[in-house]
C-alpha cells in the first residue's frame, strides 16, 4: 500500500486556471539553459560537460563509498551553494570541509522538511543545491514515514518542480539497497535528468563515478577518483593506474590486458584468471568485474572450440583495480588469460588484446578501435592483437602465448 495525496479533478467539460504558456524554442537564449563547471575535471566529464542549470541529478552509492565528501568539494568549488543535510549536523560537516578545505564558507541547512527546503531555496536563490539525502525528506501531506515509497516519490517531484521554475540546479543523494540497486521508487530514476552512481571496492582507494542516465550528455561516461585523507583526487591517467600491479611486474600466466571503453574514454586494465583442478561435482565460475554469465559462455566456447578440458576445472577471473567491465570487447583478453593460465604460459609483455569473441570462435570486430590502439601504445604497447590481425581464437592463443 502506497499512501498518495488526493488531488481534485475539474468537472468534465470544464475548465480550471489560466491557459498554459507555450514557449517558442527560438527565443531561447543560450543563457538559458548554459552549464556550470564544477571544477572537477572527472565529474564535468560523468555530466556530459558540467552541471545544466535547472537539472535535478541523482547519484547513489554504497554507504562510506563517498557520495558526500564528492558533493562536498564540489559545494566548496561553486560559491554560494546551499548544503541541504538530512543526515548529519553542521558541526559533522564542518569536520568533512576543514579536513578537504580549512576556514571554508559553506551554507548548511538542517531540515528534512521537503516544503521548508522548497521556502528557503525560493528566498535566497542559491546557484546549487546539495540533498543529502532523498530518503530523509518527509511533507506533512503525507502521513507515512520518511523513506517510503510514497514519501520519495513525492519529495522529489516538488523538488523537480523548483528546480525547473528556478533554473538552480539541484543534486539529490540517494541510498542503495543490498543488491546495488537505488532504493525507493523506479519513478525516481525516471524524474531526474542524470543518475550518476559512485562504485568502487572499499578496501581500495579508488572510486569511479559512472553516468548511468544523463539527458544533456553522454551515458556510459566514467570519472576515476583516488580518495585519501583530504577528500577526492582525480586520476588523469586510469590506465597507468589499473595496470601498476604486481603481476606486471613479476610476469606471471594468467595474466593478459585488455583495451576497453568507458562512454568514449579508451582504458587499458588487467584481467587475471586462476584455472586449477576442482574438488567439487560442478567446477566453479566465478568473476569479479565481469558478468559471470558471459565468463560461462566464454569457457564453454574455449572447450569447443579450442578443445580445452575445462570440465574439471575451477576458473576465476578478475579485473583488478576493482573496475567493471561490461563491453564485449574484453572477451579476447579474458579467454587468452584463462588459456594462459591452464597452460601455465607467460603471454607475450607488452600485449593487449581487443575483440569480441563468438559463439563459433571468431573474433569480431568492436567499435573505436583506432582509439583504443593509440591508447595502447601512447603506454608502451607494441604488440596489439585485434580482429584486424586475427580470425580465431586459435590464432590469437599462437601470436601471444611466449
Amino acid at each position: 500500500m502506497v499512501e498518495e495525496i488526493e488531488s481534485t479533478t475539474p468537472p468534465k467539460g470544464g475548465l480550471r486556471g489560466p491557459r498554459a504558456e507555450i514557449i517558442d524554442l527560438s527565443k531561447i537564449q543560450i543563457n538559458d539553459y548554459k552549464k556550470l563547471t564544477t571544477k572537477i575535471e572527472e565529474f564535468d566529464r560523468c555530466l556530459g560537460g558540467g552541471v545544466v542549470l535547472g537539472s535535478i541529478n541523482l547519484i547513489s552509492g554504497d554507504p562510506g563509498i563517498g557520495k558526500s565528501t564528492l558533493l562536498t568539494q564540489l559545494a566548496l568549488n561553486i560559491e554560494n551553494t546551499l548544503y541541504v543535510a538530512g543526515e548529519e549536523s553542521a558541526q559533522q560537516i564542518k569536520l568533512r570541509t576543514d579536513r578537504i578545505k580549512p576556514n571554508v564558507k559553506l551554507l548548511v541547512l538542517n531540515e528534512t522538511d521537503v516544503d521548508m527546503i522548497i521556502t528557503t531555496i525560493t528566498q535566497i536563490k542559491p546557484v546549487l543545491v546539495i540533498i543529502d539525502s532523498i530518503q530523509t525528506l518527509e511533507t506533512q501531506d503525507l502521513e507515512s514515514i520518511a523513506g517510503s515509497i510514497g514519501q520519495v516519490r513525492e519529495c522529489a517531484q516538488r523538488l523537480q518542480k523548483i528546480a525547473k521554475q528556478t533554473h538552480i540546479p539541484i543534486f539529490l543523494v540517494g541510498h542503495v539497497t543490498k543488491e546495488g540497486a537505488i532504493a525507493g521508487p523506479k519513478a525516481l530514476e525516471h524524474m531526474v535528468d542524470v543518475v550518476l552512481s559512485l562504485e568502487g571496492d572499499l578496501t581500495t582507494q579508488f572510486r569511479i563515478l559512472r553516468s548511468n542516465k544523463n539527458r544533456f550528455g553522454p551515458t556510459d561516461e566514467v570519472g576515476i577518483f583516488e580518495m585519501d585523507d583530504y577528500g577526492m583526487k582525480e586520476v588523469q591517467n586510469p590506465s597507468k593506474i589499473f595496470l601498476d600491479s604486481a603481476s606486471r611486474r613479476i610476469n606471471a600466466p594468467g595474466s593478459a590486458v585488455a583495451a576497453i571503453l568507458t562512454g568514449l574514454r579508451p582504458i587499458l586494465v588487467e584481467i587475471q584468471a586462476l584455472v586449477t583442478r576442482s574438488s567439487l561435482p560442478t567446477p566453479r565460475r566465478i568473476g569479479s568485474g565481469i558478468d559471470n554469465y558471459r565468463l560461462q559462455l566464454l569457457v564453454a566456447v574455449l572447450q569447443k572450440r579450442l578443445g580445452l578440458p575445462l570440465y574439471d576445472q575451477d576458473i576465476f577471473v578478475n579485473v583488478t583495480g576493482g573496475l567493471k567491465v561490461v563491453e564485449p570487447a574484453a572477451d579476447l583478453a579474458i579467454c587468452q588469460a584463462i588459456i594462459s593460465s591452464f597452460k601455465d604460459k607467460v603471454i607475450a609483455p607488452k600485449t593487449v588484446f581487443i575483440g569480441e569473441v563468438g559463439l563459433l570462435g571468431e573474433i569480431r570486430k568492436v567499435r573505436s578501435i583506432e582509439k583504443r590502439i593509440d591508447e595502447a601504445k601512447r603506454l608502451g604497447f607494441n604488440k596489439v592483437i585485434t580482429s584486424q590481425n586475427v580470425k580465431s581464437l586459435a590464432d590469437a592463443a599462437r601470436l601471444s602465448i611466449d
